[in-house]
């Protein structure tokens, strides 16, 4: 009889990957789906980038094991990268280099936590933290935030759930899904809160550079020695330079964490891959205009395609400043149609409609979902005209 362990029983799998393989299989079967679930650029990663992995594979310096915490050339072009942007000072022994910024938030919950510590998490939130939460065996303490309030929590919410329980906060600014970014004022105050309560900021600035219209995203670590020594920052190349598929992402802070996780990654995935170390070396430290070049597409996407979503009948949803996502609350339109819940409105719109939401359920929001701009502009209007269709043929 095969058995299934207790905590592999508590997760669920990722919605939005779930969703996405669905839409593959309809795509193979040779339905035209629009697929706006996945949050990964269309853009093509940086011919800089290409040659210098090839050139890495080629001249063998990528072939072989690398040190587990990766290739010392590329911690250090973190280390000044972190240095540039946001003019704060990293050791090189503070950063691991790891299989994307899902592994490395997995490895720092991992070595963080231990059976009943607490973690804040502000909802809506992204899929993977509280199952990578409950699998280190820690608890989920989970607090709302309201759109009128731009989905943003205050020390107040945070006094509010703290006890002694209490061993990090998780924040995400940009956020996935809603977009919504933190002020240096509020991120000041929140980082001393947690200086004075001794708590672990884990900083998920992963979208940090994908902001728009005039709004921009700082790092917590910048405000203040004190809080950076608070902070593990979460980050990677994944959204800023197109490179989901190279899985690199990294945590940069307390020595004495990154070391333990370098100890569990040294057991557990050896190392990053080498030619993918090479690419995001060559990333960090080569020619960023391409980068502005996405990011301007994205802001013009962001700027066609909100007031098109505004304009469907029961979407209520507010504008992002950053990352690449809308999260409008659709309860209205799938009430409209004569569905409870949205989840199965959503489902009725990729087997129907053949538009490919997220429902928002996942995301710890049932009755919002979340959609990507990360396609062309024609594609977005097609998308909208087909939910709009949809729901006029349903609407009781």
């Amino acid at each position: 009889m095969v058995k299934i362990s207790e905590r592999m029983k508590k997760i669920s799998e990722s919605p939005t990957l779930a969703t996405s393989a669905k839409v593959n299989v309809m795509k193979a079967q040779g339905k035209d789906i629009l697929n706006l679930t996945v949050g990964e650029p269309d853009f093509d990663t940086h011919a800089s980038i290409l040659n210098a992995a090839v050139e890495a594979i080629q001249s063998n310096k990528a072939n072989h094991y690398t040190p587990t915490a990766g290739i010392l050339p590329l911690r250090q072009a973190i280390v000044d990268y972190h240095q540039k942007y946001d003019g704060v000072s990293f050791a090189v022994n503070q950063v691991i280099v790891t299989e994307g910024a899902k592994n490395a938030l997995f490895a720092l919950f991992q070595v963080i936590l231990n059976p009943g510590d607490e973690v804040i998490v502000p909802a809506p939130y992204w899929v993977s933290y509280t199952e990578q939460i409950k699998l280190a065996g820690g608890v989920n303490v989970l607090v709302e935030t309201a759109p009128e309030k731009g989905f943003k929590l205050t020390v107040e919410d945070l006094e509010k759930h703290r006890n002694e329980k209490t061993v990090a906060l998780l924040l995400n600014s940009p956020s996935n899904p809603t977009g919504m970014i933190y002020t240096p004022e509020e991120l000041k105050a929140i980082g001393e809160w947690a200086v004075a309560h001794d708590i672990l900021i884990i900083a998920d600035e992963i979208y940090y550079r994908l902001t728009y219209n005039g709004n921009k995203a700082i790092s917590i670590a910048s405000l203040s020695e004190e809080i950076k020594n608070q902070t593990i920052i979460i980050n990677g190349i994944s959204k800023t330079y197109a490179m989901t598929g190279w899985r690199i992402g990294y945590a940069i802070g307390n020595a004495e964490i990154i070391s333990k996780m370098i100890e569990l990654s040294s057991h557990s995935t050896s190392n990053p891959a080498g030619p993918s170390q090479y690419g995001a070396l060559a990333a960090l430290t080569g020619p960023q205009d391409f980068v502005e070049d996405m990011r301007a597409a994205f802001e013009a996407r962001l700027n066609f395609f909100y007031p098109l979503v505004a304009s469907i009948p029961g979407f209520k949803v507010t504008k992002p400043q950053g990352a690449f996502y809308l999260f409008p609350n659709v309860k209205e339109a799938a009430e409209m149609c004569g569905f409870e819940e949205v989840k199965d409105f959503t489902l009725a719109l990729i087997e129907e409609a053949n538009v490919a939401l997220v429902s928002g359920d996942g995301f710890g929001y049932p009755d919002y979902a979340r959609i990507s701009y990360t396609v062309r502009e024609e594609l977005l209007a097609e998308a909208v005209d087909r939910i709009k269709k949809f729901i006029e043929t349903h609407k009781k």
